[in-house]
């Protein structure tokens, strides 16, 4: 499992702050179920982060994850939703795709 430590930042996300594997962070896409659910408990979402593992989301899946899968798919209450997706999925999202077209 990976092990991640993050530390809360001012509007309620997070720095990540992984081990480093040639020379950057470990890709989410390599994460595990259990990864993303940690990911999401360590965020302060306990209780949204059983959602992901009812369905099975691992680090490919969450990478692919679009505004509407969070919101609706989910089925999470609303302003959490928003949260996650903002501050979490997506930004994770951007650094994947930073991190992949160099």
């Amino acid at each position: 499992m990976l092990s991640v430590s993050m530390e809360n930042k001012e509007n309620g996300s997070l720095e990540i702050k992984n081990s480093v594997e040639n020379g950057r962070p470990p890709d989410p896409a390599d994460w595990a179920v259990a990864d993303v659910v940690n990911y999401f408990q360590s965020a302060g979402f306990e209780e949204q982060a059983s959602a992901f593992q009812e369905q099975e989301i691992d680090g490919k899946s969450l990478l692919l994850m679009t505004r509407s899968d969070v919101l609706t798919g989910l089925s999470l209450k609303l302003g959490p939703a928003l949260k996650i997706y903002e501050f979490h999925v997506k930004p994770l999202q951007t650094q994947h795709l930073k991190n992949n077209s160099s």
